[in-house]
């Protein structure tokens, strides 16, 4: 029987269009004649009724008009395998004009026709012509729905019934149901399809045999994520998200477009929100301009920058590549979101001091973000030459250039990592904080602040990525060590909290984001195998998929970071931004170390650099040996690369 079916099956599916309209009209004539005759046999209450001949017209003129009605509605033109519940309505239009076609030919004909017959013919018409076609679908795609994964829509507002739709057209995945926090949904249907509560979840994924949890949440925030997270991750399936509402508005994504967990899933916070007409209103018609543009701070903050519009963004970036990415993004969303910016992509090299005030005088800048950087703290400790030259030295020309260009605000993007540095990333970060305070004391023109925040989820060198990565690979996931903790945000997140500080600024300020709690890296690790739907593989359970191993702290790690020297923050208008309260140096002073480090470097000398680090009032106590590459493997001495003591007014010259 089987096989028949699938033979005929096979058969019908290679018929020609017109041959399959065909059928279906053949199909529609007997429908439509066996309840003319269902009708009047249940009216009469007689089996072996048959009609007369003038019953006989308005029967041949009831088809004739039925068909000719469901030609016009454009049913044959729908596909029954793809035929949805819109064609419904076309079905209930057809219906509707025969039935009221038998009573007006049965007047015209003097044909006899109870009243009851053409409310019994519409409904038995009605549910042979619409119950064959649906049942017929289902007959069609139940193979191919058998094949799809099972998987249940954490949502019930319009995106997640904007999926299923999606889904259910689509050949990979099969909407079984949809969660909801909201208790009193429990049970209700939507779509067709069962509605659990949050606490029920476990038992859906049990008795649906669900195989992935997708979410699909408004953007509104009414739904707490980081409980919610907590939930679907003691399940060990994978869950997956679908992308943000702007981005479906804007067309950069589709809403079938099934992605990994956002990192602000992973956060497990509510992220900080700027104040938007704020910083709208001290970007609005300003000339700015984003060095390090290409990176992955820098890139967002020029995607957050002009849509505040201002009048002209400069581009400052030494990565060919990621200027010409950047800026290929950024036109694309001025010309999708209407945006009326002038957008210069300039390569150049931040310590080039003079390449730097030529530019900034060329276009006006007003404002300066200067995000560019090495911040890969292992790399950074290998290169220590590079590391002070791009962080401190690049940090300082700019910041030059901008009091002589006549720019208005200078934003440094600092890090966690310069409170008590146990790296040269950190300390030359730090030491670059000490310059641009040093800078506001010797002038007033040019406002110069900083902006200091923990790990940035997703940028280039976070963890999260590389995780990801190793877990699609089989593991086993790398931690450096298990009690090491940090402090996370969002890309976007500390982009917008850069523009925040930015406004308020009155010279030398260090701002710092109370970001709540530390997070553990080994805890995240964990999260995310099991939100991947794996589980870990541990001494007591050897058969979980994943192992999470320990490598050692690299060179430079600490195990806990902090955002705050003192501790006696002040307040800021904003509620979750706090303004550090530190020692700073004068201007005298940190020139008279910026000369000594500008030497040492200049003589290549790996060691007498650190010596100098150590030596500034960064707090900078290294924790192991010096592990410069090249000063390794020259066999750690200055003299084998350039004579000692060169003349301080030729360094000068060359920096």
């Amino acid at each position: 029987m089987i096989k028949t079916l699938n033979y005929l099956k096979g058969v019908l599916f290679n018929l020609p269009r017109p041959q399959k309209r065909l059928i279906s009209v053949c199909a529609d004539t007997a429908f439509i004649l066996l309840a003319l005759w269902a009708a009047f046999s249940l009216r009469f209450e007689s089996l072996t009724w048959m009609p007369s001949e003038r019953q006989l017209l308005v029967f041949g003129c009831t088809v004739a008009t039925s068909v000719f009605a469901f030609v016009k509605l454009g049913l044959y033109r729908a596909v029954i395998r793809y035929i949805s519940e819109k064609a419904l309505m076309v079905m209930v239009m057809g219906v509707l004009i025969s039935a009221i076609s038998l009573i007006i030919y049965g007047y015209l004909f003097q044909a006899l026709v109870p009243r009851s017959v053409p409310v019994i013919y519409g409904a038995l018409v009605f549910m042979l012509v619409a119950g064959t076609r649906f049942a017929f679908r289902t007959l069609i795609n139940r193979p191919r729905e058998k094949a799809k994964g099972r998987v249940l829509i954490v949502g019930t507002g319009p995106k997640a019934l904007q999926l299923s739709s999606a889904l259910v057209q689509g050949t990979e995945y099969r909407p079984m149901g949809f969660v909801t926090p909201d208790r009193s949904k429990h049970k209700s249907l939507i779509a067709g399809k069962q509605v659990y509560g949050l606490g029920h979840i476990e038992r859906a994924v049990r008795e649906q045999g669900i195989q992935r949890i997708f979410l699909a949440l408004e953007d509104d925030g009414s739904v707490d994520r980081k409980s919610l997270i907590r939930s679907l991750e003691e399940l060990v399936v994978p869950v997956q998200t679908v992308p943000s509402m702007s981005e479906l508005v804007a067309g950069q994504a589709r809403i079938n477009d099934i992605r990994d967990l956002d990192v602000e899933d992973l956060l497990g916070r509510d992220p900080v929100k700027p104040n938007a007409e704020l910083v709208a209103d001290s970007l609005r018609g300003k000339v700015v301009m984003v060095t390090g543009a290409g990176g992955s701070i820098g890139s967002e903050l020029c995607r957050q920058i002009i849509r505040h519009r201002p009048k002209t963004v400069v581009l400052f970036e030494q990565s060919e590549f990621s200027l010409y990415a950047i800026e290929r993004e950024l036109r694309s969303i001025s010309q999708i979101e209407g945006v009326d910016v002038e957008l210069y992509p300039v390569l150049g090299n931040i310590c080039h001091r003079r390449r730097c005030e030529r530019v900034m005088r060329a276009f006006g800048v007003q404002v300066v973000y200067h995000a560019a950087a090495y911040k890969h703290v292992p790399l950074v400790e290998h290169n220590v030459i590079e590391g002070v030259q791009n962080n401190l030295f690049g940090t300082w020309h700019a910041a030059e250039a901008a009091i002589d260009a006549g720019v208005e605000r200078f934003v440094l993007i600092s890090t966690d990592k310069a409170v008590r540095p146990t790296n040269v990333m950190g300390a030359t970060k730090r030491l670059a904080e000490l310059v641009l305070q040093g800078l506001a004391t010797r002038q007033s023109d040019t406002v110069f602040s900083m902006v200091r925040f923990g790990n940035v989820l997703g940028s280039s060198g976070s963890v999260v990525p590389l995780f990801r990565d190793q877990i699609r690979d089989g593991g086993p996931v790398t931690v450096t060590h298990p009690d090491i903790t940090r402090y996370f945000m969002t890309i976007p997140e500390a982009s917008q909290l850069v523009l925040q500080a930015g406004t308020m600024g009155q010279g030398g300020d260090v701002f710092v984001l109370d970001m709540g709690e530390p997070v553990k890296i080994a805890d995240l690790a964990r999260k995310m195998i099991r939100l991947m739907g794996l589980s870990e593989k541990t001494e007591k359970y050897p058969e979980g998929d994943i192992e999470v191993i320990y490598t050692g702290l690299r060179p430079g790690e600490k195990l806990f970071e902090e955002l705050l020297i003192g501790n006696s923050p002040q307040g800021t208008s904003h509620p979750r931004i706090m303004m550090a309260t530190e020692v700073s140096l004068s201007w005298t002073d940190v020139e008279k170390t910026l000369k000594q480090l500008m030497i040492a470097s200049r003589n290549f000398d790996c060691g007498g650099v650190i010596e100098l680090l150590k030596a500034a009032p960064t707090g900078y106590a290294p924790t192991g040996a010096l592990e410069d590459f090249v000063w390794c493997e020259l066999g750690g001495s200055a003299a084998m690369l350039q004579a000692a003591n060169p003349d301080e007014d030729k360094v000068r010259k060359l920096y």
